[in-house]
């Protein structure tokens, strides 16, 4: 059993998917902490399998790792060119995730962002960027050839457009790999983007596939190459992604699990900030400090607003 939740409310550096401020609720149990984090417009058939992901971390631990370090690679939120460059050589990353296709930018801003990024690397640095479903096909395959011709080659591009159709059509006109995020994790049928060979990396997020374990049976099945990459979690959360890419038998590509760096504060006294563009994996979650929750508690009306969230999800998990 876990004990009552805390929540917290963390500042971003940096505004990223449209919001300033991470939201989360913590609980501890038997094997360590665990962090229920969808984000607040998932309603709660989407948030029970978070639920199931921190108690997975809170009451039965996660499997053995099959590796000690993840390379990570740099995340980069739809700011400047000087910032983006900042962000990239203060990361020491050797691959640089770019987002893009915001809203209210246009394709220059994207063009200059990844020059920027791609100066900041040299030229044997990644660079990959994500448009998080923001395209459709034309303008994705647009987008995408001026894109790689601006970075001097991308490793892939994530998430051109928001549906499975639309990426395999997308896939079947440009060169540049394409990998699916939205289409896996938000998804009913997780592995529909292999039959519909709509994508060639598939970006596996540890909660919204409901934990470890999961995450690895999605993985088996799917049969593509995997990234694992963050929600914008606080360190403990982190800390499950971290143990997916442990724990993965094969794991080709940087992981997009240094986000700790897009948080202006953390719950651990030591957060999961990679050091040269590497990150250890955890045996269990770090510890948060009650100093530290009490310093980011969530105002009494969030607090109640996420207890009760946390009480309706947890009645049933995903499977049962």
């Amino acid at each position: 059993m876990v004990g009552a939740p805390s929540v917290v409310a963390l500042p971003l550096r940096t505004r990223f998917r449209g919001i300033t401020t991470r939201e989360l609720a913590l609980v501890e149990g038997p094997a360590g902490w665990g962090e229920f984090c969808p984000f607040v417009e998932y309603d709660d058939a989407e948030a029970r399998a978070w639920w199931a992901c921190a108690r997975e971390a809170a009451e039965d631990g996660w499997p053995a790792p099959v590796r000690e370090r993840v390379e990570v690679n740099a995340t980069v939120p739809a700011v400047d060119p000087e910032h983006a460059h900042r962000i990239v050589t203060a990361s020491g990353a050797r691959t640089a995730k770019v987002k893009v296709a915001e809203k209210g930018q246009d394709a220059s801003d994207d063009l200059a962002r990844v020059e920027a990024v791609r100066d900041a690397l040299g030229p044997a640095g990644r660079v990959r960027v994500d448009a998080n479903g923001g395209w459709d096909v034309d303008g994705a395959v647009a987008a995408i050839r001026a894109l790689a011709r601006a970075a001097g080659g991308l490793e892939y591009v994530e998430q051109p457009c928001a549906s499975v159709e639309e990426l395999a059509a997308v896939r079947r006109r440009v060169d540049v790999p394409v990998a699916a995020d939205e289409s896996i994790r938000r998804a009913e049928d997780p592995l529909r983007v292999a039959r519909a060979e709509a994508a060639d990396v598939a970006v596996l997020k540890v909660a919204p596939l409901g934990g470890v374990r999961a995450s690895l049976r999605v993985a088996e099945q799917i049969g593509l190459p995997c990234v694992v990459s963050s929600a914008v979690e606080s360190s403990v959360g982190l800390a499950a992604g971290l143990a997916l890419a442990g724990a993965l038998p094969e794991l080709p590509y940087a992981c997009g699990l240094g986000t700790a760096d897009l948080l202006a504060a953390d719950v651990v006294a030591a957060p999961l900030h990679p050091v040269a563009g590497v990150l250890a994996v955890p045996c269990r979650p770090p510890e948060p400090t009650a100093e530290l929750l009490a310093r980011h508690a969530a105002d009494p009306e969030r607090r109640d607003w996420w207890v009760e969230r946390l009480r309706r999800v947890q009645g049933r998990t995903p499977g049962q």
